[in-house]
């Protein structure tokens, strides 16, 4: 089995990403304003709070889209309205030959929306697909992997596309990759990029959309009441998260890959082969060698691994977490769900999972 996760950038990187990220806020507040919690309501002129507009507007600067706004829903909210500025029942979307992730499968079964399936590993695929079906209207590409094997890469598959046919809408889902690799889907040529930041330290239920003014103008429109806008404080708490998450997400990240390290050399017994993947987020796969998985993750969390996730990385969320492998994974590999778990070191170190991982295989080989 191979696996191709995503490219994460440095602790180097990450620094300089959080320090341009505040040079880019304080263009935007005075320095009292950010020592206040924000304000509410409907502001006349801007149809919402003061601070929901500019912490926009440094987000919009930061990532260098045209617009930025930020929605209820958290991440599948984001991409829902980010269907809605260009897809209507009945119209084709254009995705990639893999299970869908179900919160979006569900929200394009809802819209009535049509799917239309081509590799995004060939670019002779991709072309044919688009060249055959000239009434696409846009497209969905997510970020992260839909399969074990996926390896696509975001910024070839949006040029190929592009090429093919560039009127098509690209939108992506940036979930599990903003403020972890290079570049989100609009800075890769998307027009319209999504992800949750509730998955980024930041309040429950609170995404984002960026990119095109024009289709993100559509939805502002359509939230014009008070009860639709997130709230200053919100934007501001949403900020505040962004700014300690790429840090906080490299140091996860080096842990992942010294996981990977100590387990492919052989130091607990029971395990057959680690992989680092990106099964929604970047996490450690367990092969083990017994089909024991579900007996393991029970063990795991009496011994304090969290059983499931809030919001996968959300700022609850620190004890490293002991799960099934994700759902689209399985619906590949129905095989997986006894012979493989799924690790987030989240804000714990590697010796901590080796040894919540090393007594829960114990116990549960005793049990057979």
């Amino acid at each position: 089995m191979q696996t191709y996760p995503l490219n994460s950038i440095s602790l180097e990187e990450a620094q300089q990403r959080q320090f341009r990220l505040v040079d880019v806020i304080t263009k935007h507040f005075r320095g009292e304003d950010l020592l206040a919690l924000g304000d509410l309501g409907v502001v006349k002129g801007l149809s919402k709070p003061h601070y929901t507009k500019k912490v926009e507007e440094v987000l919009a600067e930061f990532f260098g889209a045209e617009m930025a706004m930020l929605v209820r829903g958290a991440g599948t909210g984001a991409l829902r309205f980010g269907f809605m500025t260009f897809l209507k029942p009945s119209e084709k979307l254009l995705v990639h030959d893999a299970p869908i992730y179900p919160t979006s499968k569900t929200t394009l079964e809802f819209m009535g929306a049509v799917p239309v399936k081509a590799d995004f590993h060939n670019r002779d695929a991709i072309k044919e697909v688009i060249e055959k079906n000239h009434d696409l209207k846009g497209v969905l590409i997510q970020h992260t992997r839909q399969k074990m094997d996926d390896y696509y890469d975001l910024e070839e598959t949006i040029k190929t596309i592009r090429s093919s046919n560039p009127d098509l809408t690209i939108i992506t889902d940036d979930n599990y990759a903003a403020m972890k690799v290079e570049k989100i889907g609009t800075q890769a040529g998307a027009d319209l990029a999504t992800f949750s930041l509730f998955k980024l330290l930041g309040p429950e239920g609170i995404g984002i959309l960026l990119g095109k003014a024009a289709l993100i103008s559509k939805i502002e429109k359509l939230n014009y009441s008070g009860g639709s806008q997130v709230q200053g404080y919100e934007a501001l708490e949403a900020l505040r998260g962004l700014i300690y998450a790429p840090v906080m997400l490299a140091i996860q990240a080096n842990v992942n890959e010294q996981l990977v390290s100590i387990l492919n050399n052989g130091e607990v017994q029971g395990v057959r082969k680690a992989y680092l993947a990106n099964a929604q987020s970047k996490v450690l796969l367990v092969e083990l060698s017994e089909p024991i998985a579900e007996e393991v993750l029970g063990y795991a969390n009496e011994l304090g691994a969290a059983p499931y996730p809030v919001g996968a990385e959300s700022k609850y969320e620190f004890v490293p977490m002991f799960y099934r492998v994700s759902g689209t994974f399985l619906e590949a590999d129905p095989s997986l769900a006894k012979k493989m778990i799924r690790i987030n070191p989240l804000r714990s170190g590697a010796d901590t999972i080796i040894r919540i991982l090393k007594s829960s295989i114990e116990r549960a080989e005793r049990r057979q």
